[in-house]
């Protein structure tokens, strides 16, 4: 029956669904343009896009990028110098002259947790790369070789793993004995490289070992190229998003531990600003000096969230299932 219009209820409920269907189709054309743009984004690009998203991640990022700038310019920012000592001036409170105060050797705390930067983004950074250039050969060559040469290799890294990781970065130190100045760094830079080389060596040989049974893997081995060209040209990119997201969080593991050592007297050595050493130095001026402790620990807390923030930004934007 037609309604007074001229159209029948069952053709207006034919047009209504076209109409509805049409609209799906639309809408769901909007959704899937996106997508397909992503998917023809690069791995890298699809990465970097999620994680400038990512707030946590962006601020971590703003934090770390602050800390480089004043590690780099800490010449400049630092009013003072930081192994200068007054004994005119000893514990100031924070005022204009002294923005944080002095220690009991009157040396301006202010340039001490500036310079104390550079220090602990120096052996942080430092000791990964250098666990990064053992660790990661050494997983490479366990998880493609496998046998023996797996065996072998996974054994010392167990080895190392067995002690507790602050236990054995003081067992190091004192059989490299700590020194003041640019040696003494170099030594707390190798103990925990050495802490931290299984770490990596055990996060490549778990991706080696999937990674090797692919089929360009075969087809590379098929086509007579070389072992080191398979491993370094094929596998290792292939490794890189755990690598790089192990990196980031393993530099701030690394400055605590850095900062633990110093304060027991085993790391970073005076004149040398360490955050760790300033807050051995001063902890006994607690009750009377609270700000001599509470700003080396402000830096060091401030200093490992920003990496950690920025690690888990990483970790959420590399990872292919996060889509």
């Amino acid at each position: 029956m037609a309604n007074g219009d001229g159209f029948s209820a069952v053709e207006r409920r034919v047009a209504g669904q076209t109409a509805l269907g049409e609209l799906s189709v639309a809408v769901g054309d909007l959704i899937r343009e996106p997508r397909l743009a992503e998917r023809s984004e690069s791995p890298l690009a699809q990465g970097v896009r999620r994680l400038r998203r990512s707030t946590t991640a962006m601020l971590g990022a703003a934090i770390v990028l602050l800390l480089l700038l004043v590690a780099g310019f800490a010449d400049f920012l630092a009013p003072q110098s930081p192994t200068d000592s007054d004994q005119t001036s000893t514990f100031q409170q924070p005022s204009r002259a002294h923005p944080l105060g002095t220690d009991q050797l009157g040396r301006d705390m202010l340039s001490r947790v500036i310079h104390g930067t550079r220090v602990a983004l120096v052996v942080g950074v430092a000791s990964v790369l250098l666990a990064l250039f053992v660790g990661v050969p050494l997983g490479l060559i366990a998880g493609y070789y496998g046998a023996q040469v797996d065996t072998a290799v996974m054994r010392v890294m167990d080895l190392i793993l067995s002690f507790p990781v602050y236990l054995l970065a003081i067992i190091l130190m004192v059989i490299f004995t700590p020194t003041a100045g640019v040696l003494g760094t170099v030594k707390v830079v190798g103990a925990i490289a050495i802490v931290r080389i299984p770490i990596y060596a055990r996060i490549v040989r778990g991706s080696v070992l999937s990674i090797k049974e692919k089929e360009y893997i075969e087809a590379c081995r098929a086509l007579g190229q070389r072992d080191p060209r398979i491993l370094f040209s094929h596998i290792l990119p292939n490794c890189l998003a755990p690598i790089i997201v192990t990196t980031t969080l393993g530099i701030a593991t690394s400055i605590i531990v850095e900062a633990s050592l110093s304060f027991l007297g085993l790391g970073t050595q005076p004149p040398t600003p360490s955050w760790g050493w300033d807050l051995k130095a001063n902890v006994a001026f607690i009750q009377a000096n609270p700000w001599l402790s509470l700003f080396p620990g402000l830096a060091i807390f401030f200093t490992v969230l920003g990496f950690n923030l920025f690690g888990d930004g990483l970790r959420d934007a590399l990872d292919p299932r996060l889509k």
